[in-house]
């Protein structure tokens, strides 16, 4: 009987151990190189740890049932970054841009996506994590829509290349263009990938850009759990595999609840720099069971066409997040 119990048991044991080892590698390298976010390093850890043939496929499965509850646990702490009354302090003006900066990024990429002939679950991933907040938001994204894992790998990969573009671009056209520090940093916040990209984007313009670039940052952050939610509903009428997805994902609310939390300001900041550890952790170690079922050759294949939607939605979110500000900031 103990032995029945045991069989199942070890592979999960040996998905923990591996997704645990890869997760520490990938946070430590991000620590060591914070331009490059965790996830990101993650990711490619596990392309290339699932490239190796000793594993065994119960082995692979049990790390994608692990790495997929992770996912979920990651996107609710992530509402714990959100303070609601930080970001309504931006005013209206610059809260109208970050709307329509989103909604124009998201809408048009699909629709870009379209026109090359990129994969439509590779389009929304790459819509979803341009105009929000990168891999972050690609992992919340990758639960409602109908992908292949190639895709999160390959979304992942573009927020990387263009997002570190952008780290160069912002500060340099920004010069050119004889922008003060204040709109830099709105800039980047406005159109920079990840978190980690915006940071640096902005650095160059001083503190204060770099402090504004994190609140208009985050207000984006916001806009995920209605896009979720909302593209969750439009999938329902796509099921895949005679499944239908819930009305809501019950991770989206309780994103939602953990922003409404970090709202009240009863939370220490103790627990929040420990709860946004926490949320680099289970992201990780989601992105790296993505990257896990990935194979390289797959990867390779998807190659100009989803690199030419990269560049044009860096483009977009670019361009629109100055021209938004310029008109409404």
């Amino acid at each position: 009987m103990s032995t029945t119990h045991a069989r199942p048991t070890k592979p999960y044991l040996t998905a923990l151990a591996i997704t645990t080892a890869g997760v520490a590698v990938a946070y430590l390298a991000g620590t060591a190189f914070p331009v490059v976010s965790a996830l990101t390093i993650a990711v490619v850890l596990g392309i290339f740890t699932g490239s190796l043939p000793a594993l065994s496929d119960e082995t692979r499965k049990a790390i994608s049932g692990v790495t997929k509850k992770l996912l979920r646990a990651g996107v609710v702490l992530l509402g714990l970054q959100l303070s609601l009354p930080s970001v309504l302090a931006l005013g209206p003006g610059t809260l109208l841009a970050v709307v329509l900066t989103v909604g124009i990024t998201f809408l048009g990429t699909i629709g870009l996506g379209r026109l090359l002939g990129v994969p439509r679950g590779l389009a929304m991933l790459v819509a979803t994590g341009f105009s929000i907040c990168g891999a972050s938001a690609i992992a919340a994204m990758e639960g409602v829509v109908k992908r292949k894992d190639s895709d999160v790998a390959t979304a992942v990969a573009l927020v990387t290349l263009y997002g570190g573009l952008a780290i160069a671009a912002i500060p340099l056209f920004g010069g050119w263009l004889g922008l003060d520090a204040a709109r830099i940093g709105e800039w980047a916040g406005l159109s920079v990938h990840e978190v980690a990209q915006v940071v640096a984007a902005a650095t160059p313009a001083g503190s204060a850009a770099v402090a504004v670039a994190i609140v208009i940052k985050l207000s984006r952050v916001v806009l995920l759990a209605p896009m979720v939610a909302a593209v969750g509903v439009c999938e329902r009428h796509r099921p895949a595999d005679g499944k239908r997805p819930p009305l809501v994902p019950l991770f989206v609310l309780g994103f939602l609840a953990m922003a409404a939390v970090r709202s009240t300001g009863i939370v220490p900041g103790f627990a929040l720099d420990l709860a946004k550890v926490a949320c680099t952790l289970l992201l990780a170690g989601a992105l790296f069971g993505l990257g896990f079922a990935v194979r390289i050759g797959t990867l390779i294949r998807t190659g100009g066409r989803a690199l030419l939607l990269g560049l044009l939605s860096t483009l977009l979110v670019g361009t629109t997040a100055l021209v938004t500000l310029t008109v409404l900031g």
